[in-house]
């Protein structure tokens, strides 16, 4: 069970350790929260389940009771000490710490063979590393079930569909791979220290089929967002050569969209025809 905001203040207390804004060191202090996280990813005993920030080691905990499988990392040294002497002796076999930096690690050590396309991803993700972190998982391979504590505000842009202002470059990736099944709402009193803003338990279905975008291909989209005002007929003359553009752009009128569309009109299954080759920017 997550620790009481008073037991988790005396906790840090103790630690020595103050929250650390930057790093995003938010909490969590409701026990139904925890189980609901552990509920939609559908968590059973032998899942192989990462975490991102463990932190004080709630949500670990949990995951490890359940029977499962825990590759964390954890980026704050005095955090993973801890860890380190309280969890990772009661769970030598199941639990795997990696002290590092999410993004560069956004599987936390674990390297899924071919064949394992089960594996899944439960965490309470940090507002700013949120999109880079989600952007390195989206290149494969690709976790079966993903469950995000996140701010409402990342949750709503990830989820946003086309036409709507929050729609955009990683909502693309994103939903070309994943379905967004139903989450939960999070309110700030579930945290310690309590955060400025909502959050959001964001769950994620990995598809049937799911689609990857290629570097160079997410390149052009992205630069394609950073002017989403413009038309994407003159936004692709300068960020592709003519051949491609003019390849993409029958595609967008057999959608019923023309070269007078924006960016953000477009859905996410458009733009999984815009091929573009490597080194082929205009």
């Amino acid at each position: 069970m997550p620790l009481s905001p008073t037991a988790t203040r005396d906790l840090l207390v103790t630690l020595g350790h103050h929250p650390k804004r930057a790093l995003g060191q938010n909490f969590l202090v409701d026990g139904n929260i925890v189980h609901k996280s552990l509920a939609l990813a559908g968590v059973a005993p032998g899942d192989t389940v990462i975490e991102i920030g463990p932190g004080l080691g709630t949500l670990t905990e949990a995951l490890l009771a359940v029977g499962t499988t825990v590759y964390a990392v954890e980026r704050d040294e005095r955090l993973f000490a801890h860890l380190t002497a309280t969890l990772l002796p009661q769970f030598p076999e199941r639990l795997h710490l990696l002290f590092g930096d999410a993004v560069e690690h956004p599987l936390a050590g674990y390297a899924p063979s071919p064949s394992d396309v089960n594996f899944k991803i439960v965490a309470n993700l940090p507002y700013a590393i949120a999109t880079p972190w989600l952007d390195g998982i989206l290149t494969g391979p690709l976790p079966s079930t993903l469950v995000l504590m996140l701010q409402q505000e990342a949750a709503q842009r990830y989820a946003a569909t086309p036409g709507s202002k929050s729609f955009g470059a990683i909502s693309i990736f994103l939903q070309a791979a994943y379905a967004i099944a139903p989450g939960h709402k999070v309110p700030a009193a579930c945290f310690h220290p309590r955060p400025d803003v909502e959050s959001y338990l964001l769950n994620l279905v990995r598809r049937p089929a799911p689609f990857i975008f290629d570097r160079p291909t997410k390149s052009v989209i992205r630069g394609c967002f950073q002017q989403r005002r413009k038309q994407i007929g003159s936004l692709l003359r300068h960020l592709v050569p003519p051949a491609v553009a003019a390849a993409w752009l029958e595609q967008l009128t057999a959608a019923g969209l023309s070269a007078l569309s924006r960016p953000e009109d477009i859905p996410v299954s458009v733009w999984q025809h815009l091929v573009v080759p490597p080194a082929s920017a205009a």
